[in-house]
């Protein structure tokens, strides 16, 4: 048997350097020899001072582990190692800064390279996934030569096929060209990420499945390579975006980076996120969805420690839901200045764009919403005329006239009264297809947010917008004497998803001959006890019921229908519960309803500077 290396050390590799600039590069594989492995390390031909036949591990049983500690960033090196009478040469090693790319298709590359192409820098390498190190040029996810199975599996059990030369234009490449001209520094870029991919599908409980999964797969490659990255650059959401799965994001995300850290032996390991952009195709009904993923994108910060989150909804695309090569060469500097940022550099910009306090004004007789943001490079600006904000309110997203940039706020200007504001939500990047183009001086986007409510800061559901609702059931009147149905099941339930807030049943109930009463339900949960109120606008009589307990009734219900024309107080233990909503129809005058949940007895204090760890109801529909 020869010396032979398993993890640890390969040709063109770029070890992760320590916190004094040096290697500490933990190297095991497999040897016939016993006793002392020595190296003996090389620079422009010459032998390297203190690295002359120098100890660093032990051979024994067929196996040898070594630690190569010392070598100053840069390189490259040429490494001889030595036990007994064995001994192999390693070259072209780079000592640098390691990543991990991981998530789904726009960070594996799915948008066309750029014209002209980015330049190759021989000092910033990709681990391939064929498991070679080479000069970093897109696609670096060449999947069609993957070592790991789980990337054939997913794609049908046959290998994917080679794509065509122009295509395949990822954020690696980029970020790692801007982080080495900012720190002068040998970048090494893993690849990891595979497109169309779930949280599911990225559990870190399938880490024993090595790589048969993708968790496994990404763990084998942090470990072939040595086991310590400088951090992780993480795209995905998008195969989350559905009613099952965007209310159990934010859990999930939490355990991905608790084991990420875990496993890459750093508790402090930095995470930088990209919030999904935009979807063309997906229909009214995944808004809601979507919009959440990006709304917990956008929180996870305060949730998760040592994570930044970068925005793209700005960016052009290259089909219906991939970006751009072009926006993936933006991308990867904005990934990188994140980066710089979490990492305290000199000359480093802020934090990427947050949003600040929102108030409502009146000017000249006008209502005016300002949102005013934080981390603002310059003034806010627009290369044409501002766009990306929606006010949701009385059931449409469409109730503002104009857009102004001041400084570091966007002042919104709409028709609508205070009054008719109140309860209603600002967002910025609604639904799947929004126009967005506001940045700062430095090229940065305004993060997607949504829904903020318009004034004192509450803790409220987003609008329920999937329910189940029944077939039409005889009328009772005002529902003074509607009773919880107690075979619930037989009233011809289906799911539906409503295309806004409002759950507007107006085209069916105005073909109804006669009075008629139909009912919404979903089912939510609550991690622990709460004190909640159920928010309900109505344009007809109304009763709804918790777990089968009256909680509402208003007999008379008319138009017009506000979001929260009632809040019915009520106890929820921890758990699953089922709320049911009568709506009477009024003799064809109501057309639906308006449905959240707020959790009562927040202290201000932590509705304001703490929003993002106010645990809420997670509708299941």
């Amino acid at each position: 048997m020869s010396l032979t290396i398993v993890s640890g050390l390969f040709d063109h590799m770029v070890l992760q350097r320590n916190r004094a600039d040096r290697s500490e590069a933990a190297i095991a594989g497999r040897t016939s020899a016993q006793g002392t492995v020595l190296a003996t390390v090389r620079a422009k031909g010459r032998k390297l001072k203190g690295f002359d036949r120098r100890r660093i591990g032990s051979a024994a049983r067929g196996r040898f582990s070594a630690v190569l500690k010392g070598l100053p960033v840069g390189g490259p090196y040429e490494i001889e190692l030595a036990a007994g009478g064995e001994s192999l040469r390693v070259s072209d090693v780079l000592v640098g800064d390691v990543w991990l790319l991981g998530g789904q298709s726009n960070m594996q590359g799915c948008g066309f390279l750029t014209q002209p192409r980015l330049p190759v820098d021989e000092a910033v390498r990709a681990f391939y996934m064929d498991d070679r190190w080479a000069p970093a040029a897109d696609p670096i996810h060449n999947m069609w030569a993957c070592v790991d199975p789980v990337h054939i599996t997913l794609c049908g059990g046959v290998r994917p096929a080679k794509p065509s030369p122009d295509w395949g234009a990822c954020p690696g490449p980029a970020f790692g060209l801007e982080m080495r001209r900012q720190t002068g520094v040998p970048q090494g870029l893993v690849a990891c990420a595979h497109g169309g991919t779930s949280m599911t599908q990225w559990d870190p409980v399938k880490r024993k499945l090595g790589g048969a999964s993708l968790y496994g797969a990404l763990v084998r490659r942090l470990v072939k390579n040595g086991g310590r990255v400088a951090g992780v650059l993480w795209y995905q959401g998008c195969s989350d975006a559905n009613p099952a799965n965007a209310p159990l994001y934010t859990p999930r995300m939490q355990r991905l980076c608790a084991a990420l850290r875990r496993d890459c032996r750093d508790p402090r390991l930095p995470i930088v996120i990209v919030q999904i952009g935009r979807v063309i195709g997906w229909g009214a009904g995944n808004a809601a969805p979507w919009n959440s993923i990006q709304e917990q994108q956008r929180r996870l910060p305060g949730v998760v420690r040592d994570l930044l989150t970068v925005p793209v909804i700005d960016l052009p695309l290259d089909d219906n839901i991939h970006i751009s090569g072009e926006s993936q060469t933006v991308l990867g500097r904005r990934l990188a200045e994140a980066v710089q940022t979490m990492r305290k550099a000199p000359k480093a910009l802020p934090a990427p764009i947050s949003l600040g306090k929102i108030a409502v004004e009146h000017e000249r007789g006008r209502t005016v919403i300002v949102a005013a943001f934080d981390n603002v490079v310059g003034r806010l600006r627009a290369g044409s005329r501002p766009g990306g904000f929606a006010i949701a309110a009385l059931g449409s997203a469409d109730n503002h006239y104009d857009i102004r940039l001041d400084g570091r706020q966007a002042r919104i200007y709409t028709g609508q009264t205070e009054e008719a504001l109140s309860g209603a939500e600002l967002h910025y990047g609604h639904g799947t297809n929004p126009y967005c183009n506001i940045t700062d001086e430095a090229g940065r986007s305004l993060p997607v947010f949504g829904p903020v409510t318009i004034g004192v800061p509450r803790a409220i559901t987003p609008f329920i917008q999937t329910l189940r609702v029944s077939a039409f059931q005889p009328g009772a009147g005002k529902l003074g004497a509607l009773r919880f149905p107690a075979a619930l099941k037989s009233l011809g339930f289906r799911t539906r998803s409503f295309p806004t807030n409002f759950c507007d049943l107006h085209p069916e109930i105005a073909k109804l001959n006669d009075d008629a009463v139909v009912y919404y339900a979903c089912r939510f949960t609550c991690p622990s006890a709460m004190r909640l109120a159920l928010l309900l606008g109505y344009d007809g009589p109304v009763k709804a019921w918790v777990d089968g307990r009256e909680v509402a009734h208003d007999p008379d219900g008319v138009n017009p229908a506000t979001p929260s024309k009632c809040a019915a107080p009520f106890k929820a233990a921890a758990g699953e519960h089922e709320l049911v909503v009568a709506l009477g129809t009024n003799h064809s005058a109501a057309w639906g309803i308006f449905l959240r949940i707020e959790r009562l007895g927040i202290p201000l204090s932590r509705l304001v500077r703490r929003p993002e760890t106010i645990a809420l109801p997670a509708v299941l529909g």
